[in-house]
């Protein structure tokens, strides 16, 4: 029965510090405003105040919807 409850609070230990991690990242929605070969320049008008200069940031693009047809 002890095993089987130490198990279970380390699970459950376990799945609320992953779920803190993944809460912990922040995101932007910017746009693209300028791109000077190399260097982009984007625009995330009240969110740029959670960025800070010099930090690495994770890019995607935008997801493009599949056309269904007949």
């Amino acid at each position: 029965m002890s095993k089987k409850l130490i198990t279970l609070l380390l699970a459950m230990a376990f799945t609320v510090s992953l779920a803190g991690v993944g809460m912990a990242a922040k995101s932007a929605d910017c746009t693209v405003s300028s791109v000077d070969g190399s260097t982009v320049t984007l625009d995330c008008g009240k969110d740029a105040d959670d960025l800070k200069v010099g930090s690495k940031v994770k890019v995607k693009d935008a997801k493009k919807k599949a056309v269904e047809g007949c």
